[in-house]
Parts: structure tokens; C-alpha cells; sequence
């Protein structure tokens, strides 16, 4: 099989390593020469646990990226630590995604996929129901059409060229219409009771401010709030750079954390509009990480979602190109499995901002979400395991990996988290999309179709139970 992957970030990267090292001939286009520019920089463990398995983790070690061990929440009258070493023995990175992006790329390289920068996918044409042709721009030379291919991932972005330009079936969260503004400071501190390279979650009256520690003594200092607020509170007349400095300002909390720092470089903002698609995939189509679904930053789960995505979508095309499973058997797992992680986040960040019920509430919540008992823990001092898994990232992974939870059955409580849905949809809009339909399982009764994810010997799905298609 031939596949045609539209995008170099980490999904595109990824996805187009992981099928290469499962034999498939690939080849990847993406519009930028990097390295570029990109906010999202602080990881989850679960993406350290999707590149060890794709054979890149240890370049990350000795690039020498700051090392995260967890970090701290600051909400309303909260505080509370999660370290990832202590709960679940586990790390990850905090990186420039500049360099952390190009280095995904050349692994891909590295591996044999055939990579072309500087290429920009205008459009897809589609024959009897398959994307056939993919028609291609690049900077220097003249429009081509690419017809190569047996499969195509679209790993485009918030670009989005399938769900948003070809199939025009992406749903805003309207709950969730937000906007970053951010820059880089010298000399910054994080908070004192942080886990070593940890990241720092402060709210607001309006929002809530990001501190993460990068190489080099630099920190992203960030603040989120509606696209509301930040239009009614900004100033008359005043920069970007000026309207950074008096959010900053604004925060006793902040503003001691940078006293005696120095803000270096120019200010940037970027509306943080969530969204998800009504399709992730299709007939010769997979359509991983932000071209499929963005979630607000509060979390950091954007390159978590795009290299859980990847994997998973590799996973299932190589046994597809084996004949392990059909493509219809394939397709809904991939499309289950990353819409239910999806959701699971969308609740928990719904929750923060719409109905926070104060810590412990909020723990109880985690525990419901990954289907843990908890009538075992006590009505207070709820702990932040739970939690603290979840945004790990690692909840979504033991789930398409462990067979023992039967991914596509009944592992997460299903009732318990439409109760949550059904809490943030008043708040999320009337036009909010029914995100209890992924609940249900489309693959629940078919006996042949109940897989894990297996990422050796061979990455793909492994059958466990029912009969070999």
C-alpha cells in the first residue's frame, strides 16, 4: 500500500514514520520549511510513551529539552500538584516546537518516507467515494497533481483540508471561543512547590495564565480568556506588546514571578477556537490531530491528541494493508478510539470553565471519566491520580492497548460522563454537537470486531475476540 500524507507536524510526522516502519511506502508534503514557529510546547508522558515507540524519544533526551515532571494547578481557591514521577511514573518534555517539530520531520526522513517541504495541498479530488488526486502548489515551481497513492492521512491542521475546505463539516464549541496572547521572558520563575521542569495552571477572574520553563533560561508566559473579554478590556490604541504587559500586571501571582525577568521578542496572540469534525475518517482517508479536532490549551493536550491520533491511524491502516482486519473494521476503531480521548478531554476542560465544583468534585469527575470506583475514595481529600492520568495522556492509551478493558465495550462509564455533557451543553450553545453519540459504540455487538492496539512485533490491531476476517 501507498499512502500520501498531507502535513509535517507531529501527527503528519508520526503517522507517516510509524507506516513506514510497518513497510508501507509513504510519502509526505507540508506547505512550511522548517523549522517554524508553533505554540504548544508543553508535552504529555503520553507522547514520550508514541515516540519511544516510533524509535525517537532518546534524540529528544539529548536535544537537551527541559524535562517535565508535572506541574501545578491554580484554580479559584484551589492549588494542587500532579507529578507524573510520584502518581504515575511517568515524564515528559517542555519544548520549542520549532525545533522539537523539525526534529519529528527528519526522524521521518530518517526512516524512509519520502518528504517534500514547501509543497501546499490546495485541493483533493475524489473517485467513487476516494480521494484520487491530491493537487499540489509548491512555493518555487508549477502546480502538480499527485495520484500515487493507495491511502491519504490528512495531518493538514487547523488548516484543516478535508474536514474544513473539502467536507465543510467542522462544529465550533462555542463554549470553548477563546483567545491566547503570549511572549518569552528571561530571568522568570515558576511556582515553589512545582515538580522539577513542571508547567504552572493559574486562573483569573476572565481566564487563567500558562508559566512553562524551557531550555536556554527562557519561559512562555501565556494568558487565555474569551474572545469577549479580550475585546471589551483591551485598550483603545494599544499594541499587542502593550496589552501582554498589563495582563501580566494584572496577576499579583504572575507579576512575581517575572519581577526581575525581562520580556524578550515581540508579544503573539491566536484565537483558541475549539471545534471537532462530524467524520475523522472515511473510504481511503484517515484525518488525524488538529485537522480533525482542536481543544483549548488548558490542559496541554494538543500534541497528546496529535500523536495519539497518528499512532492509532497507523495502527489501523497497516493492518489494513496486511489484511488483518477490513477497512470498515479498521476506520471505526480509529474513529471510536480518538473521538471518545477527544471527549473525555472536552469534559474535563468544559467542566473547569462552566461547572467547577471545587477540587475534590473535580477529582471525583477524573475518577468517573477513566471508570475507576468511587465509592472506594473518601468524600474528601479526593486524590489527583485519576487526574493526573488523564492528562497524561496515558488513560487514552492503556485503553486501545490493554485487552483486559476492551476499549470498545463498556470501560469508560458511559452514563457518568453524558451526565458531564449533558452539565456544560447549556453553557456550550444550542448548536453544540451531540457528543453522547460517541458513546455509542458502533462496534459493541459485532463479536469480529472487538481489538487492541499492539505496537509489536508489528504496529496494527490485534483481534480479541470474534472471528478472522
Amino acid at each position: 500500500m501507498k499512502v500520501l500524507v498531507i502535513g509535517g507536524g507531529p501527527a503528519g510526522s508520526v503517522t507517516a514514520t510509524a507506516l513506514a516502519q510497518a513497510g508501507l511506502e509513504v510519502s509526505l508534503i507540508e506547505g512550511d520549511e522548517f523549522p517554524r514557529y508553533h505554540i504548544g510546547e508543553s508535552l504529555t508522558p503520553s507522547c514520550r510513551a508514541v515516540l519511544e515507540a516510533v524509535g525517537v524519544a532518546g534524540k529528544l533526551d539529548e536535544h537537551g529539552f527541559v524535562i517535565k515532571h508535572g506541574g501545578v494547578f491554580r484554580w479559584n481557591s484551589d492549588s494542587w500538584v500532579f507529578d507524573w514521577g510520584k502518581q504515575v511514573g511517568a515524564r515528559s518534555w517542555q519544548v520549542d516546537r520549532g525545533e522539537f517539530d523539525a526534529l519529528l520531520l527528519q526522524h521521518a526522513r530518517d526512516n524512509d518516507v519520502s518528504v517534500r517541504t514547501g509543497v501546499l495541498a490546495k485541493s483533493v479530488e475524489f473517485d467513487g467515494g476516494r480521494p484520487a488526486v491530491v493537487h499540489c502548489q509548491p512555493k518555487d515551481g508549477d502546480a502538480y497533481a499527485f495520484d500515487d497513492f493507495d491511502f491519504l492521512v490528512d495531518a493538514s491542521g487547523r488548516h484543516g483540508l478535508l474536514s474544513s475546505r473539502h467536507f465543510g463539516d467542522r462544529q465550533p464549541l462555542r463554549n470553548l471561543r477563546n483567545i491566547a496572547v503570549w511572549g518569552y521572558w528571561t530571568g522568570a520563575t515558576v511556582l515553589a512547590d512545582t515538580p522539577i521542569g513542571g508547567i504552572n495552571i493559574i486562573s483569573s477572574d476572565e481566564g487563567w495564565y500558562w508559566v512553562i520553563p524551557l531550555a536556554g533560561g527562557r519561559t512562555s508566559i501565556g494568558y487565555v480568556t474569551t474572545r469577549d473579554a479580550f475585546a471589551r478590556d483591551r485598550v483603545s490604541g494599544e499594541s499587542l506588546d502593550e496589552n501582554y504587559q498589563r495582563l501580566v500586571a494584572a496577576s499579583q501571582t504572575i507579576s512575581g514571578l517575572v519581577a526581575g525577568g525581562e520580556h524578550v521578542g515581540a508579544a503573539r496572540a491566536e484565537t483558541d477556537y475549539s471545534y471537532i469534525a462530524d467524520r475523522f475518517c472515511g473510504p481511503g482517508f484517515a484525518i488525524v490531530g488538529d485537522a480533525a479536532c482542536f481543544l483549548d490549551p488548558l490542559l496541554s493536550t494538543g500534541v497528546h491528541l496529535a500523536l495519539y491520533s497518528a499512532l492509532t491511524a497507523a495502527a489501523c491502516v497497516a493492518s489494513i494493508s496486511r489484511g488483518e482486519v477490513t477497512e470498515d473494521e479498521g476506520l471505526l476503531f480509529y474513529e471510536f478510539a480518538y473521538r471518545r480521548a477527544y471527549t473525555r478531554l472536552f469534559a474535563l476542560v468544559s467542566i473547569m470553565y462552566e461547572r467547577y465544583l471545587g477540587k475534590d468534585g473535580f477529582f471525583r469527575t477524573s475518577d468517573r471519566l477513566i471508570g475507576d470506583d468511587v465509592e472506594e475514595h473518601p468524600a474528601e481529600g479526593m486524590s489527583s491520580t485519576s487526574f493526573a492520568e488523564i492528562i497524561a495522556g496515558l488513560s487514552d492509551l492503556r485503553e486501545v492497548t490493554d485487552s483486559s478493558t476492551r476499549v470498545l465495550t463498556d470501560r469508560l462509564r458511559d452514563e457518568a460522563l453524558k451526565v458531564q455533557l449533558r452539565a456544560v451543553d447549556g453553557a456550550a450553545g444550542a448548536s453544540m454537537p451531540d457528543f453522547t453519540s460517541v458513546l455509542e459504540n458502533p462496534l459493541r455487538d459485532a463479536e469480529s470486531t472487538h481489538f487492541r492496539l499492539v505496537t509489536g512485533p508489528d504496529l496494527g490491531l490485534e483481534r480479541i475476540g470474534g472471528q478472522q476476517s
